[in-house]
């Protein structure tokens, strides 16, 4: 045991020498391996701190809630001209349903239209993301309520000028001021603030955040502007009681839906459910896609840094042909040169894949602190890295190690002098 604490110790001095007396050529042969783990590690982190924050928005909704529209969100069967003919769903079916599908606890219908412009005063919030939506939308939502109160089910039958404005949209208008009951414009009418949401931070899935977003009556925009416009997109959001069967519930509603619509047996659906917890298969296959392609650029440079590993050891070898020689005259056994150069490459790719490491650190802890996006580099990764590094270094030293052990160490002797 101690005397391969040693060979250790030999050998972490021979790579620091070889940093140290040759430092050109040893920073240019490392790297390779510096870019290659510093290229697969930060692509795995950003995967991973993308696939962390998508989910974490996803939890933030239950995820047996489902989407009732004419198109869908994940990839489809059905091509997108074909869902293009689809009728959007309307108000009237949201009723319907809402009556005859009990395995739904609640069902909003909202829609998605343009972002508009906001005034209070003298101050105005622009690209506000607008949220008409029915009053159980609350209910669906893990969205909390800071001031004040969300609209109840007559104010939104009625369609009322009261809103429920974001965090940000809220400190955009008024600052300190407290909000509620203070009049504000949009749409060309006056509408009474009635809640702020409480701060909900970024948002996810390339969706703007709450804290951005005016949310009011649906009502109230269809009966300003109609229920057939470009700028409006219907929806309905539908949340299955705790425990019941989402794909059950599915059914039920396409049921309902296929008999209200009058959809003949045989017929396709003109419309699409999406469940939540379906979105988490197609993160994952994003996921692996991005992996796979983040390993396959990367393992070019990971290749070009063996070469740049295995070269410097081939030199190594070279210069210290006398130094091994007179080793194994004194009795050193191939097996004790064999390690020495084996250990000697592995801690020099490791100073490389290290140097990586602390790259990915750096920038991530650089854009975390500019973004509103947390870079996260886990310990799977950093260990990941590392062992990536030794693997390299022990691939790409087997072939200079072996050839070191093999001399003769006569000829290595007269070849070092």
């Amino acid at each position: 045991m101690l005397l391969y604490l040693r060979l250790l110790k030999e050998s972490f001095a021979f790579a620091i020498s070889a940093l140290t007396n040759n430092k050109l050529r040893t920073f240019l042969s490392l790297l390779g391996v510096t870019i290659g783990i510093f290229s697969i590690i930060a692509v795995l982190a950003a995967v991973d701190s993308l696939d962390r924050k998508i989910r974490a928005d996803l939890n933030k909704v239950d995820k047996n809630t489902m989407y009732l529209k004419r198109f869908s969100f994940a990839p489809s069967d059905i091509p997108r001209w074909k869902m293009e003919q689809f009728p959007d769903v309307t108000y009237d079916e949201y009723e319907k349903l809402k009556e005859s599908v009990p395995s739904a606890q609640y069902m909003a219908f909202q829609v998605f239209t343009n972002n508009e412009t906001i005034r209070y005063q003298d101050k105005s919030a622009t690209d506000v993301n607008m949220i008409p939506v029915s009053h159980e939308f609350i209910d669906i939502q893990s969205d909390k309520i800071g001031q004040g109160r969300f609209y109840n089910e007559s104010e939104s039958n009625a369609g009322a000028a009261v809103v429920v404005l974001g965090y940000e949209i809220a400190q955009a208008l008024f600052g300190d001021e407290d909000p509620i009951d203070k009049k504000i414009r949009m749409y060309g009418q006056r509408f009474t603030v009635i809640g702020v949401l409480a701060k909900l931070g970024s948002g996810g899935l390339g969706m703007p955040s709450n804290d951005t977003a005016a949310i009011f009556p649906v009502n109230f925009i269809r009966r300003v502007y109609g229920d057939h416009n470009d700028f409006m997109t219907p929806i309905i959001i539908i949340k299955p009681f705790t425990g019941a069967d989402p794909e059950a519930v599915k059914a039920d509603l396409t049921q309902k839906l296929r008999q209200i619509r009058g959809i003949k047996a045989g017929q396709i659906d003109n419309f699409m459910i999406d469940i939540i917890a379906s979105f988490t298969e197609f993160i994952d296959q994003i996921v692996g896609v991005m992996n796979l392609v983040g390993w396959i650029i990367s393992g070019f440079s990971l290749l070009v840094g063996g070469f740049g590993i295995a070269n410097i050891m081939f030199v190594s070898v070279k210069e210290r042909t006398g130094l091994i020689g007179i080793q194994k005259s004194l009795g050193a056994k191939n097996r004790f040169i064999l390690l020495q150069f084996l250990f000697e490459a592995v801690i020099l790719s490791l100073f490389g894949g290290i140097l990586g490491l602390l790259m990915v650190w750096g920038i991530a802890a650089a854009a975390t602190s500019l973004l509103d996006f947390e870079f996260v580099l886990s310990f799977s990764n950093i260990m990941l890295g590392t062992g990536l590094s030794a693997a390299i270094g022990l691939v790409s030293g087997i072939l200079p190690a072996i050839s070191a052990s093999k001399l003769d160490p006569v000829e290595a002797i007269r070849s070092g002098m």
